[in-house]
């Protein structure tokens, strides 16, 4: 379905007249580009779907993002579901370039904590960029938002990537913990207007105010837990200088930091941004193919209190081990049984954290959930299908595009011939959607009923034609 021209509602003069003196901006070109249909973008993940849309224009500033034309129904893609690539504006992929300037050569694993991770799209491009022996803990403060940061990071399938529900408060009670620190702050949204009407029609100059205090505040409460020396990425989707050039004067009046040094190639059309000593970079979408966007990489150069792992015992579940193990790609995996009698695999070398983190935060997904033993059979989790440790060698049944749908829409699907009994995986373009488990002349479904598509989809249509 091809994008369309906005005829938004008119642009707040306040918000205009506050823009009037800041870098880049250029009123008749910004309101000009306000008028045009919002960019489409993906970004492909890097193990199941780096061939996707081979005709589109890249992104420059990540290899994997693709623009599209059009913006097809993504939720008729079963390769959507499959985690095949993330719809993600374009401009907040510069945090790819950011990230690579500042670690590029790290010399011993990170500890990273994306505070307001919700929907997801920073920390799945974060997870892409992580080695094994890296951590990443994605938090949301809002339950019902957490269950989608949940949703799109098992999709995501990376093991090293834990969701946690907390206030940014309870971060602070881990002093020095983390190597870096994403806070993509809650804001006012005028960069997503083309995207958003709501964000146009509720902007008011008081909302700013409330978001910029509450960016603040998270600062505040998070500040403990970055180690010194550690990374804070700040960004938002706002273009208001109070929620963007006025945080990070707070941040030279409140902490000790300093700006990190990157370049920006001229070509992409992002503009430079100094405020207090400390640079930063602003999306203009008159002057780059995206929406609005504001980031900056700074470094914390006072001391930060030491913390220690706890002495813990390795659990003992040798039982729950053994009958899900086949499940996973050989590797090094320790297992943690929750008190619904869940079993998650994690990295060995993540133990101590688990440990560390179990006391404090509220841990949603931990590790990859291999699912809970029944009577005579092992109930594989859901996270499993999706997750790029599965094991290769598991039985697959492939799907063609209305079978992959019809099992997406939890509807009744046919046995499959030359599939034996037992627990199967749905796939489609050999990616994994979820698991059956084959019943003789029956099949029973067990994609969560939380994940099944809900709207009409069109019949016999590829989706992404």
């Amino acid at each position: 379905m091809a994008s369309s021209a906005n005829q938004l509602p008119p642009i707040p003069e306040a918000l205009l007249q506050s823009l009037a003196s800041v870098p880049g901006f250029e009123r008749r070109s910004f309101m000009a580009a306000q008028q045009q249909a919002a960019v489409c973008s993906v970004r492909l993940h890097p193990l199941k779907g780096y061939d996707l849309f081979p005709e589109a224009a890249p992104v420059p500033w990540h290899p994997l993002g693709r623009y599209l034309d059009e913006r097809p129904l993504f939720t008729a893609d079963p390769l959507y579901h499959a985690g095949a690539y993330y719809v993600q504006e374009a401009s907040s992929m510069l945090l790819h370039h950011c990230w690579q300037s500042i670690f590029s050569e790290k010399k011993t694993p990170l500890r990273v904590l994306d505070l307001c991770a919700a929907p997801g799209g920073k920390s799945s491009l974060l997870a892409s960029l992580l080695d094994e022996k890296d951590l990443l803990i994605s938090n949301e403060v809002i339950r019902s938002r957490a269950g989608i940061l949940h949703e799109n990071m098992s999709r995501w399938g990376y093991t090293n990537t834990w969701v946690t529900s907390n206030d940014p408060r309870d971060f602070g009670r881990l002093p020095g913990y983390f190597d870096a620190l994403l806070i993509d702050a809650p804001c006012s949204g005028s960069g997503l207007f083309r995207k958003d009407v709501r964000a146009l029609t509720g902007w008011t100059e008081a909302n700013v105010s409330l978001c910029a205090s509450r960016q603040k505040r998270i600062i505040a409460d998070a500040w403990p837990c970055l180690k010194e020396g550690g990374v804070l990425i700040y960004a938002t989707c706002s273009f208001s200088p109070e929620e963007d050039e006025d945080i990070l004067r707070y941040l030279t009046m409140e902490y000790p930091v300093a700006s990190i040094a990157m370049d920006m190639p001229a070509a992409w059309g992002v503009t430079p941004i100094e405020a207090n000593g400390l640079r930063a970079f602003r999306c203009f979408p008159d002057r780059m193919r995206g929406e609005g966007f504001f980031i900056a990489a700074l470094r914390k150069e006072e001391p930060a209190a030491p913390f220690f792992y706890p002495r813990f015992r390795k659990a003992a579940l040798k039982k729950a081990d053994e009958a899900a193990r086949y499940l996973l790609k050989p590797g090094n995996y320790a297992f943690q049984e929750d008190p619904r009698q869940q079993v998650s695999a994690i990295y060995p070398w993540h133990e101590p954290d688990f440990h560390f983190l179990d006391g404090s935060l509220y841990l949603r997904r931990c590790g990859l959930n291999l699912g809970q033993a029944a009577q005579k059979d092992w109930i594989p989790g859901h996270d499993l299908a999706l997750s790029i440790d599965q094991n290769e060698a598991l039985p697959k049944w492939p799907m063609s595009q209305s079978e992959a749908l019809n099992f997406l829409k939890k509807e009744s699907l046919e046995a499959p011939v030359g599939i034996a009994k037992g627990w199967c995986l749905a796939s489609y373009k050999g990616r994994s959607l979820g698991w059956l488990k084959v019943l003789g002349n029956r099949v029973n479904n067990y994609l969560p009923k939380g994940w099944r598509i809900r709207m009409d989809l069109p019949e016999d249509e590829d989706p992404l034609a």
